[in-house]
C-alpha cells in the first residue's frame, strides 16, 4: 500500500488541506486533485474511482470530500481503514466540518496526517494515540523557554541600569556646565524655573552684581535656567510661527465638511472613556452561554411573489470554566414542520431523537471551553428550512416608480409580518446618478442619501404593532424605473422561526445544574427585491 496524498477538499474542487506523503511535484498534485470532481459521478454506491496511473478513495463529510491519493498496486481494503480512521480524526481537531474552520486547523490537521501515515504507508495507531502524540509536552522545550526568559529579564534589568547611569551622567554634565563660581549678571527678577514642575525660584529685586561669588545649589542644580526675556510658561499666547498649533484648521474642517456632504463617515479623535472598551471586552457573566442564531436569505420580485425563501439556524455552546465540561443539553422545538434539524457528528443523534437532548456520544468527554470554536462558541445543532409561502416572508417591500415629465417619483411601501418585531431595519434604495440629495416629500422613519455609492438609506428604529406598515416618497429627475433595483433590507429580531429554547442544563457528574443564559437572534445575511 503507498498513499501519494491525503487531502480535504470541497465538492466545487476547492482544495483546503493536501499532505502528500512520497516525493511528487506541485503541479502534478494540483492536476490529480483537480481532476477528482470531474470523475466523480451521482448515484454510485463505491466511492473509489480508477484512472490510469492513481486511485481515489474518498468519503463524504457534509459538503466536503476526504480524499486519498494512491497508486493502483495498494491494497484498497487497508485504503479503507485509513480512511475511515481519518475521518474518524478529523472532527476532532475541526469540530465544525466548514470551509474555514478547516482551513484554521489545517497545521493541526497534517500534524494528525503524518501519525497516521508515515511514507505512504498507515501507521498501526488508534485515535486516542494520535492525539497523545500531537499534544505531547516536550520537558527540553520549556527548559529552553524558561532560560530564554530568564535571559530577557537580565536583559531588561541591564538596560534599566543603563539608562539610570547614562541619566546621571546627563545631571552631572549640566552641574558642571552651570554650576560654578562665575558671573551672574541681570538676573534680578528673573526666574529659575523647573523643566520637570511648576515650581519656580525667583531673585530679590536688587540682583547680584558681578564677581558676587554666588554658586548655585545643589537643589537648585538640577533645574534648568531660562533666558532673560524669553516668554514663561504662563504667556497667554506664543509668539508667532513657533511651537506647535494643536487642533484643526478652519480649512481643514472645511474639507471634512464637505466629504461628510458626500455621504463619507468621517471618524472624530474622542478620547475614549475610562471603563467603556474594557466593558466591551468583558466575558460573558454567565459560566454556560448558548446562543440560537438564524440567518435570513431572501429573495423577492418587484411585481409581487418569491424567488427565494432559505433560514438556515445555529445552535452555539461557550463554557468558561472546564469543569462545566460535562454536560447535556435539553432544548425545545417549535412546531414548524418544515424545518429540518441536523446534529453536530460527534452529538448522540438517538438521544436527540427520542427525547430532545443534546449530548456527546463519549460520555467521558467533555465538551470544549474558553473560545474553543471561535469566539461564538461550539456549534451543537444546525437547522435549515426552505420555503415559497410569501406569509412567512418577515417584510415586504413594494417600489412603485412614475414618471412625470422631467422626474420621477418614486413611491415604497413596506408591510411587516406580526410574527416578529423588527429592530433596526434599513432599506437601501440604489439611485441614478444625481448632482444633489432627492426630494423626500413623506417618510415614516428617517433617511440618508450618500451620495458616493449613490444610493438612499430609509431607516426604522423599530417596526411592532403599532406600525406593521408605513411608507416613503421622493422625487428624483426622470429615470428608468430598474435604476432603483435591486432594493436590500437588513434587520435584526429577538424571535426565530424555529422558536428553539433551551429548557435545562443536565450535569453528567451530578450536582445542581450550572447557570445559563440563551441569547436569541434572527439577522438578515441576503435579503433583495429584485
Amino acid at each position: 500500500q503507498v498513499v501519494l496524498a491525503a487531502s480535504i477538499v470541497s465538492k466545487s474542487g476547492k482544495v483546503l488541506v493536501s499532505r502528500q506523503f512520497v516525493d511528487m511535484s506541485r503541479i502534478r498534485i494540483e492536476g490529480l486533485l483537480a481532476a477528482f470532481p470531474k470523475l466523480v459521478g451521482t448515484g454510485k454506491q463505491h466511492t473509489y474511482i480508477e484512472t490510469e496511473n492513481v486511485r481515489y478513495v474518498y468519503q463524504p463529510m457534509e459538503a466536503l470530500y476526504l480524499l486519498l491519493v494512491t497508486n493502483k498496486q495498494s491494497n484498497i481494503l487497508e485504503d479503507l481503514t485509513t480512511l475511515r480512521l481519518l475521518s474518524k480524526l478529523v472532527p476532532e481537531y475541526s469540530y465544525s466540518l466548514e470551509e474555514e474552520d478547516i482551513c484554521q486547523h489545517a497545521f493541526e490537521l497534517i500534524f494528525a496526517f503524518d501519525e497516521v501515515i508515515s511514507l505512504g504507508h498507515k501507521e498501526n495507531v488508534t485515535i486516542a494515540q494520535v492525539k497523545q502524540y500531537c499534544e505531547m509536552e516536550s520537558h527540553e522545550e520549556k527548559l529552553h523557554k524558561l532560560v530564554m526568559q530568564s535571559k530577557i529579564n537580565e536583559t531588561k534589568d541591564v538596560m534599566k541600569r543603563k539608562a539610570s547611569e547614562i541619566d546621571k551622567s546627563k545631571i552631572e554634565k549640566n552641574r558642571g556646565d552651570k554650576g560654578g563660581f562665575g558671573p551672574l549678571q541681570s538676573m534680578g527678577s528673573g526666574k529659575i524655573e523647573n523643566s520637570f514642575s511648576d515650581l519656580s525660584i525667583s531673585s530679590s529685586g536688587t540682583g547680584f552684581g558681578s564677581g558676587s561669588g554666588f554658586g548655585l545649589s545643589s537643589d537648585v542644580d538640577s533645574f534648568s535656567t531660562k533666558s532673560k526675556g524669553r516668554p514663561t510658561s504662563s504667556a497667554t499666547a506664543p509668539p508667532k510661527g513657533l511651537g506647535m498649533k494643536l487642533g484643526k484648521s478652519q480649512r481643514t474642517n472645511q474639507f471634512l465638511e464637505s466629504l461628510k456632504a458626500e455621504g463619507e463617515v468621517i471618524l472624530e479623535d474622542v478620547q475614549p472613556k475610562l471603563g467603556v472598551s474594557q466593558a466591551a471586552a468583558l466575558p460573558p457573566s454567565d459560566p454556560i452561554t448558548l446562543t440560537v442564531e438564524e440567518k435570513l436569505n431572501v429573495t423577492l420580485k418587484q411585481d409581487g411573489g418569491i424567488s427565494n425563501f432559505d433560514v438556515q439556524g445555529t445552535l452555539s455552546l461557550q463554557i468558561l470554566d472546564k469543569e462545566d465540561g460535562h454536560i447535556q443539553v435539553q432544548v425545545q422545538t417549535g412546531e414548524n414542520q418544515a424545518i429540518l434539524f441536523k446534529t453536530h457528528p460527534n452529538m448522540n443523534k438517538e438521544l436527540f431523537a427520542n427525547e430532545n437532548i443534546l449530548g456527546l456520544k463519549d460520555l467521558n468527554r467533555p465538551f470544549p471551553t474558553g473560545q474553543a470554536g471561535g469566539s461564538e462558541g461550539v456549534g451543537l445543532l444546525r437547522w435549515r428550512m426552505q420555503s415559497n409561502d410569501e406569509s412567512m416572508v418577515p417584510l415586504t417591500i413594494n417600489c412603485w416608480p412614475s414618471s412625470s415629465g422631467n422626474e420621477t417619483y418614486v413611491s415604497i411601501e413596506y408591510e411587516a409580518s406580526s410574527m416578529f418585531d423588527l429592530r433596526n431595519v434599513v432599506i437601501s434604495v440604489p439611485l441614478p446618478a444625481l448632482r444633489e440629495a432627492p426630494s423626500v416629500r413623506q417618510i415614516d422613519g428617517e433617511w440618508r442619501y450618500d451620495s458616493r455609492n449613490s444610493f438612499l438609506e430609509w431607516s426604522i428604529l423599530l417596526i411592532d404593532n403599532s406600525n406593521r406598515s408605513g411608507s416613503m416618497e421622493f422625487v428624483v429627475p426622470q429615470a428608468e424605473s430598474s435604476a432603483f433595483f435591486p432594493i436590500s433590507v437588513r434587520f435584526t429580531a429577538t424571535d426565530t422561526f424555529s422558536d428553539l429554547k433551551v429548557t435545562n442544563i443536565i450535569p453528567l457528574k451530578g450536582g445542581n445544574p450550572p447557570k445559563h443564559s440563551q441569547r436569541t437572534q434572527l439577522i438578515t445575511e441576503n435579503y433583495q427585491v429584485v
